[in-house]
């Protein structure tokens, strides 16, 4: 058996900074340290989790005096859920530590200056501000240290919450989460309560065995509801009572699906969702467009900022009603239609087929004729054969997953070369990489950080670039 090495705890260290996914920052030797869970002015001592010869990586081990921008978490959970790992800071604080990350990723990742960026767009809502939460059931639960300590012995092991940070198979049993409004937390306890009544069988992540496996909840801004149970077996018997519980307990739920999932991972794009009750989608409204949001639709999680940041895409583009626009990566469309009211016509490009049959359904929904979805993989799709087609684009607007824009989708942007890019990326890390790539021909003119998702590191940034003349 392999001996667990000593891991060095390095003493009486000030943390000087915030970075990239939010770390805190510090140097020992001239060597720089980056510390999880610290905070700028926080003096800790830190255990080093992985050290190599430029930096290290570790964690607080012990807090010798606290910043003065630390706070007290509002959350129960704070400690051992993986989500809203920020609480610690002012929402003032976490605004302004979000602004530099963009600014420190476009001035040591892209080269890039930043003399265009506008003060960042906060979010008036600070919690239950998201329209959309996942939830794992496991017969693992996360033992939280003060039951440890008590010497009790524990015989409810069952859990549904979130996971635990880097362990895959620890849940939090979650009983108040801040981000969803009522009746979120509601649902998820019944439906614990319920099955641990019943006798339903939690899943085992480890084992690939048991019966419950996730509970998702999506709501609209107006209260719309629906509520996805997916489970691992075609228990019907079970599944029925389920479905029957909540639906009896909570009438307000406006759609209500299950799936059985019999894959080893968790995702359902590729899983046939029964509706049980409604019409199986919600509808969501931004100004005076009306959205369906199906089972798999991608929607913006903060719909009261999601509205902010289009009208930022939208005052970006200025538009005059003569334009040919592509929006790249559009999802459901929501950005297209946003553009499709100003401009002459709108291209979408999207590779989930469910994602373009809400967008064209949401196009029909509002009249808007003048756009057209296509599905497929934007770098196959986006090339010269396909400008032939739909015409050279005015404005190219381009909101790509994480990982940022595809080598051949820069290459042919270049070579393709619309007039005006709007780049939304929700990491400024790989959006500064790919702006490095085409700075040689395209100038900054504007760039705005929109702040989607409080209490977190992450970051919306809006860019927009022209052509060199």
């Amino acid at each position: 058996m392999g001996r667990r090495r000593n891991r060095r705890i390095i003493e009486s260290l000030e943390i000087t900074d915030l970075v990239a996914e939010g770390k805190g920052l510090t140097r020992k030797d001239d060597k720089v340290i980056f510390v999880e869970n610290a905070v700028p002015g926080d003096i800790v001592d830190v255990k080093i989790r992985k050290n190599k010869s430029s930096y290290a990586i570790g964690f607080v081990y012990k807090m010798i005096k606290e910043s003065p921008d630390r706070i007290a978490p509002f959350c129960e959970h704070f400690q051992s859920c993986g989500g809203c790992k920020w609480q610690f800071l002012s929402y003032e604080k976490q605004l302004e530590f979000k602004e530099k990350i963009v600014r420190d990723n476009f001035e040591r990742i892209g080269k890039l200056k930043v003399d265009t960026m506008l003060p960042i767009m906060g979010s008036e809502k600070t919690k239950n501000f998201r329209n959309k939460l996942e939830f794992t059931f496991s017969n693992n639960r996360w033992i939280l240290l003060e039951e440890a300590a008590n010497g009790t012995e524990i015989t409810q092991r069952n859990a549904v919450g979130f996971h635990v940070p880097k362990m895959f198979n620890k849940i939090v049993d979650v009983h108040e989460c801040h981000l969803q409004a009522s009746p979120s937390n509601e649902i998820r306890n019944a439906v614990r309560d319920f099955a641990l009544e019943n006798d339903y069988t939690f899943y085992d992540l480890m084992n690939h065995t048991g019966l419950l496996r996730n509970l998702l909840i999506r709501s609209s801004m107006k209260g719309e509801l629906m509520v996805i149970l997916s489970v691992a077996q075609p228990e019907m018997d079970n599944i029925e009572a389920m479905m029957k519980h909540l639906d009896e307990k909570f009438p307000e739920i406006t759609t209500l699906h299950y799936v059985i999932n019999q894959k080893l991972n968790d995702t359902l794009f590729d899983q046939d969702i029964i509706c049980w009750k409604g019409n199986g989608f919600i509808d969501e409204y931004l100004e005076e467009l009306k959205f369906k949001i199906s089972p798999k639709s991608f929607f913006q999680t903060n719909p009261f900022q999601a509205l902010n940041l289009y009208s930022v895409v939208r005052d970006f583009a200025d538009l005059k009603g003569d334009e040919t626009v592509y929006d790249l990566y559009t999802g459901t469309g929501s950005i297209a239609l946003f553009m499709a009211r100003y401009c002459k016509k709108v291209i979408g490009v999207e590779e989930i087929a469910d994602a373009i049959k809400d967008a064209k359904f949401n196009a029909a929904e509002n009249n808007l004729n003048n756009s057209e979805f296509i599905v497929g993989d934007v770098k196959n799709e986006f090339n010269k054969s396909f400008v032939e087609k739909y015409g050279q684009p005015d404005l190219l607007i381009t909101d790509p997953p994480r990982a940022g824009l595809h080598g051949d989708v820069v290459k042919n942007i270049l070579e393709i070369m619309p007039e005006r890019i709007i780049y939304v990326s929700c990491n400024p890390a790989t959006q500064s990489r790919d702006l490095a790539l085409m700075i040689e021909h395209y100038e900054i003119k504007k760039i705005q950080p929109v702040d989607m998702f409080p209490h977190t590191y992450h970051i919306e940034n809006v860019v927009l670039l022209e052509q060199k003349s």
